[in-house]
């Protein structure tokens, strides 16, 4: 496919090019990975400028983000990956294997920086998702702090703080300048710019910005750090969908195809009906989402690579409410389970206290069953993100649940994120909602294929 980039990523890409230290602090949505693939292009292959590019996400992006997303793209064809995860070993291998671009988990930036020392060999490098590298106590930003001398270029990639959140950006702009403009403590930073908020006689435990300070952060960062919420572009359709790939790693992987392999091999396709297809679709749609019913109704967790995924997602969107649709019943049991490891403000959607609640900006995430959620809530005032954790075959269910927020009286762009299993039945209704062909005899087509495929592997 073509890229035919907005003015605004064009802008964004040249920034790069110019700057050998920037941080995009752009709305998700907006393009981050394409811009930056973009422009590690052009520094490459073009201008001769870095040799070696690391980049440094989350674990599930990864795994898959930027390399599929490189494959959309003509333009960075040329570009070679290597996925520096999985067992020492297997990081050492890949580090040693030709590439343009090596990818790592954030959690081995400890590891990596131990391994090299003082012979780093990557001359730019790229922090995806870089408020993962806020606490200045923590190691993985004691490790960057050290081989910073070493690195030409950097890159941050973030969404775009809250006022409040500005407390947590004294670490990653100290990553790209050494203190130059913020100071070379948190401590100082602090001082200037917050003051206490919740305390007690002994601790405080929050700040709160002075009056002024957003704005004089901002300005003091201006040169180095680019801000955009994605509602001020107006190049932005009023909904942007973003599919969220998920990639099992092999023993997830292993497992599914065994458990997939299984069920489709147990159905006569010329025999297909269509009570039989919708048992089947949703016993798929629940591998894909990491749990299957059993014939007791007891769920059994298969893998949770898509909850990672999802976690990893919740953590991108910096702060911003996220309404989360889930299928099955286990997988809103397992999201809950999830998130009460963190401290985001989790609500179930039943009552009108509940829409209320999340109108007011007073829930983080809101959960609800599209079945249940379809029709006359008006939950627009409440936030921008849609994120569908387990998707299903119902086009005018999927429609309904996502107009909850694009309707009349949004003030921001709407963003519906879609997390993917390659490979699984995921993909298949994904690409027929895309194509407003979310039915039964989609479902019928999608399982046929599937169990022809099957067959000939078998």
């Amino acid at each position: 496919m073509k890229f035919k980039p907005h003015s605004y990523q064009r802008y964004n890409i040249n920034r790069i090019l110019g700057s050998p230290n920037i941080g995009l602090w752009l709305d998700m949505g907006l393009g981050k990975t394409v811009i930056t693939l973009t422009a590690i292009n052009d520094l490459k292959y073009n201008r001769f400028a870095v040799n070696k590019v690391l980049v440094i996400a989350p674990k599930k992006v990864a795994q898959g983000t930027w390399t599929n997303e490189a494959k959309k793209w003509d333009h960075l064809k040329l570009l070679r990956f290597s996925i520096v995860l999985g067992s020492q070993a297997k990081r050492i291998k890949a580090l040693n294997t030709p590439a343009d671009v090596y990818i790592i988990n954030r959690d081995n930036v400890v590891w990596l920086v131990d391994y090299y020392r003082n012979s780093w060999p990557f001359d730019m490098v790229v922090l995806d998702e870089s408020s993962s590298f806020k606490n200045h106590n923590s190691k993985r930003f004691k490790a960057l702090k050290q081989i910073k001398p070493h690195i030409k270029r950097q890159v941050q990639l973030t969404g775009t703080p809250s006022p409040n959140g500005l407390l947590d950006i004294w670490s990653q702009i100290y990553l790209l300048d050494g203190g130059q403009r913020l100071g070379k403590t948190i401590g100082g930073f602090r001082e200037r710019y917050f003051e206490p908020d919740q305390r007690n006689r002994d601790r405080v435990f929050t700040y709160a910005p002075k009056d002024g300070a957003d704005n004089r952060i901002h300005q003091l960062i201006g040169d180095i750090v680019v801000s955009m919420k994605a509602e001020d572009y107006i190049e932005l359709p009023p909904v942007t969908y973003n599919t969220v790939p998920v990639v099992l790693d092999d023993k997830a992987k292993k497992a599914y195809e065994k458990l997939e392999k299984e069920m489709l091999l147990e159905v006569d396709e010329a025999e297909i009906t269509a009570a039989s297809a919708a048992v089947l679709g949703n016993k798929l749609l629940q591998l894909c989402n990491g749990a299957v019913y059993d014939e007791d109704r007891n769920a059994i967790e298969i893998h949770n690579n898509k909850m990672e995924s999802f976690l990893e997602l919740i953590e991108a969107l910096n702060g911003s409410p996220a309404l989360v649709f889930y299928n099955f019943q286990h997988d809103k049991s397992r999201i809950q389970q999830a998130l009460a490891k963190t401290n985001l403000r989790v609500r179930e959607l039943k009552t009108a206290e509940d829409e209320a609640d999340w109108n007011n900006k007073e829930i983080d995430v809101l959960l609800a069953h599209p079945a249940s959620a379809g029709y006359g809530l008006n939950l627009q005032e409440g936030g921008n993100h849609v994120i569908w954790f387990g998707l299903n075959w119902n086009l005018e269910l999927y429609q309904q649940a996502n107009a909850r927020l694009a309707r009349q009286g949004q003030k921001e762009k709407v963003f519906i994120h879609r997390l993917t299993v390659l490979g699984g039945m995921d993909e298949n209704v994904e690409a027929a909602l895309e194509n407003k062909a979310a039915t039964q005899e989609s479902l019928l087509s999608a399982l046929k294929a599937r169990i022809e495929k099957v067959k000939e592997g078998a």
